[in-house]
């Protein structure tokens, strides 16, 4: 895909291009060089509901509204009937203050926070399983060759991964279309934003696909549920409690995605096998390389 048709077919993207997200920074290279290179850049972002302080979440700091809103709407302090009064972001305060029209309260909540392996200090609450009780993942189907087409859209889209590295990306996707691109130092940051984007615009997400640069933990299978999306896809690899999840949900999770490899350990049924499978031998071996690092960064 190039830059200018998905200039063309995106919702909303990243912006590579904002001196904000980025600095550059000096350092010697293994030629003892001096070596200038841009560098993402994070910064701490409180979220309020209403009066009570949430959490301080690392950020590249880009749609602060759209992750506050998909954290919320994630960790179950919102409900898709919440009717938002205001969305108050105070840049120079690093704080963003989502207001509802419903009183709200989640001390009790709050005291069960756990700690998760997302990176950029990844939160979740004790009670958050509740919420998984009552899903019930439509049976949409994902033909094979949307999956290849995906993965080389996705990669080939500018993005802050290719300008500066070290970040996680979420694409949200319908069949082999990407729709939503987030990105953010952490995987679950990236997440959130999207779901943020769902929750505002009262977006259904029963016939879309997730595609994720970060490992398919636990919390990668929770987040992608309550947002109603039967399938997630990754470039990396998987967690035995994501897995274990995933089959629980009857969520169909694909990872290892490189070029034309793949392994689905959870609803397979919904695949579409409209293609031959491609000799791995014969994939271009400088796509590849444009595609992916190593899983050590990637994961």
């Amino acid at each position: 895909m190039s830059k200018n048709s998905w200039e063309k077919s995106k919702i909303i993207g990243p912006d590579p291009k904002n001196e904000r997200l980025t600095a550059s920074v000096t350092g010697v290279n293994h030629f003892g060089e001096i070596s200038e290179i841009p560098v993402v850049t994070e910064r701490p972002m409180t979220i309020y509901l209403n009066s009570q302080e949430i959490v301080t979440a690392m950020t590249i700091g880009d749609y602060p509204s759209l992750l506050a809103l998909g954290y919320l709407k994630n960790q179950g302090m919102l409900q898709q009937t919440d009717q938002i009064t205001s969305i108050e972001v105070e840049e120079d305060l690093n704080v963003v203050v989502v207001r509802t029209k419903r009183e709200t309260n989640y001390e009790e909540k709050l005291s069960r926070k756990v700690r998760t392996s997302g990176c950029a200090v990844g939160t979740i609450y004790g009670d958050i399983m509740d919420g998984l009780q009552d899903i019930e993942l439509p049976p949409s189907k994902m033909k094979v060759s949307h999956l290849y087409d995906l993965s080389k859209k996705i990669n080939r889209i500018p993005s802050l991964y290719l300008e500066a590295g070290a970040i996680h990306g979420t694409v949200l996707c319908k069949d082999d279309v990407p729709l939503v691109y987030m990105e953010d130092v952490g995987r679950h940051n990236a997440v959130d934003k999207v779901a943020g984007w769902m929750f505002e615009n009262d977006h259904f997400g029963g016939d879309k696909i997730l595609y994720t640069t970060g490992r398919l933990t636990s919390e990668m299978v929770i987040k992608t549920a309550l947002m109603e999306i039967p399938i997630l896809v990754s470039r990396s690899g998987f967690t035995a409690w994501g897995v274990e999840l995933a089959n629980d949900l009857g969520m169909t999770l694909i990872g290892r995605l490189r070029g034309k490899r793949f392994i689905c350990l959870s609803g397979s049924e919904r695949l579409i096998w409209d293609i031959e499978n491609s000799d791995p031998e014969s994939i271009d071996e400088a796509y590849n390389c444009l595609l992916y690092t190593s899983d050590a960064a990637d994961e």
